[in-house]
């Protein structure tokens, strides 16, 4: 297993860049005039050889492992499959991943349901066929140390969220060390760009942890058992029918982690009860998201 440094992301986002934020005038409360950076989205049409796949809504950082990854997901790319070339074309937005397999999915993408997140995903019939026939790591272990940890770390990092708000964070972990931090526009982008990052570098999901700021819908659990990870954990809350699917797949299940709490709802005999809670401080205002607030108050 390797090992990286606390401070040592693979990947990890670039506020600065200026393609992925817009400065825009407007007022605030008090009628006063600002200036603040709102997050740019755009559209990106995915092809696969020569079809048109779909069109995701993205802030166009990592076409390249948006794109494999949301193939994977979708089980249009199968494991064994030779990846022949990735096209992209940044003016045309237009992203074309090439196989030395012939494809087609004609009737396949007749069938797809619109998905819960932001920026709306899509999730394809055949997926959750596939997704039943997943066995996850019954050997995993997660140390509440480590959830604390990488909240703390994760929290703190700089971010397109930090700086712009109106955006998702997805982060691959080992232990309590995180390894890739991708954001989007939509939760579901974020998780495909990991996916598609560990794929193209041939990184295993041995012994990795998948953490999210936002809510545990079933397109984050199936798209986690999808990528062979056996532990999720988020800052928001849950949805029924994810927890429901993490149940059937035991993948442990961690939502509203935030400072020193958090709660289980799925594949609890991972956890192992390692840190204390009263050693850990409550979350900084400045670092708290607007789910964390609301559910706060709740």
């Amino acid at each position: 297993m390797q090992y990286f440094e606390m401070d040592r992301y693979i990947v990890k986002p670039d506020p600065a860049d200026p393609r992925l934020t817009r400065r825009v005038g407007g007022i605030d409360e008090t009628g006063r005039r600002i200036d603040t950076d709102v997050v740019v989205e755009r559209p990106l049409t995915l092809f696969l050889n020569g079809q048109e796949i779909v069109t995701m809504m993205t802030i166009g950082d990592h076409p390249d492992c948006l794109a494999v990854g949301y193939l994977g997901n979708q089980n249009m790319l199968r494991p064994e499959d030779e990846i022949t070339g990735i096209d992209h074309d940044d003016e045309l937005g237009v992203v074309v991943v090439r196989t030395a397999r012939k494809t087609d999915y004609e009737k396949k993408l007749r069938k797809k349901t619109l998905t819960s997140g932001c920026a709306q995903g899509t999730v394809f019939g055949d997926v959750m066929e596939k997704f039943a026939e997943i066995v996850l790591d019954p050997e995993a272990r997660l140390r509440t140390s480590w959830i604390y940890q990488l909240s703390k770390h994760i929290n703190l990092t700089p971010s397109l969220y930090l700086a712009a708000g109106a955006i998702h964070g997805c982060v691959l972990c080992e232990a309590d060390r995180p390894l890739i931090y991708m954001e989007d526009v939509g939760r579901h982008n974020a998780i495909d760009k990991i996916a598609g990052y560990m794929r193209l570098n041939r990184i295993g999901p041995e012994g990795k942890i998948f953490y999210t700021t936002g809510r545990l819908t079933s397109e984050m659990v199936i798209k986690t058992v999808q990528m062979r990870i056996p532990i999720l954990i988020s800052r928001s809350g849950f949805t029924a029918w994810g927890v429901e699917l993490a149940r059937q797949a035991n993948l442990t299940l961690v939502g509203r982690a935030k400072g020193k709490r958090f709660v289980a709802l799925a594949g609890e005999q991972r956890i192992l009860f390692d840190g204390d809670p009263a050693a850990v401080p409550e979350e900084g205002p400045k670092h708290q998201r607007k789910a964390s607030l609301a559910e706060d108050a709740a």
